[in-house]
């Protein structure tokens, strides 16, 4: 993918970069606890392909997903809004982003972000209905 805005619904041949993207970030994860290898990528609206791989520690608790270092990548190279998002486990199969990882997703996304999911391809907005976002926060 260039660096040109991109726009429009996303292509089947950018869903196969995504998935091809996101099984080479689960090769590199760090997963020695649970062996459970999760790899995450995406587009942003500006055209480029971040990714992330899931980061265990020995106190569980405070495991990186791989959303949260495909985030820490986005931001790391310039920012702006995901388009379109897709994760895989160990086997290849797309995986769903945990509740956290939804609602990190759901903060970074473009206005029609699209999702790989289990059963198709989705709206953030269908993933994660009525979801509470920076919004919220500024009534306050």
């Amino acid at each position: 993918m260039n660096q040109t805005e991109s726009s429009g619904a996303v292509t089947p041949a950018e869903w196969d970069q995504l998935r091809e993207a996101a099984t080479a970030a689960m090769r590199r994860a760090y997963a020695p606890y649970s062996k459970f290898p999760v790899g995450a990528a995406a587009l942003t609206e500006d055209g480029r392909l971040v990714s992330g791989c899931n980061v265990e520690n020995a106190a569980y608790g405070v495991v990186l997903c791989a959303e949260c270092t495909l985030i820490g990548e986005l931001h790391m190279t310039g920012g702006g809004r995901l388009r379109a998002f897709y994760c895989v486990g160990g086997d290849g199969g797309v995986l769903m982003p945990c509740g956290r990882c939804r609602q990190l997703l759901f903060e970074h996304r473009g206005r029609d972000m699209e999702l790989m999911t289990v059963s198709g391809i989705r709206t953030m907005d269908q993933v994660l209905p009525d979801a509470f976002g920076p919004d919220d926060l500024t009534q306050y």
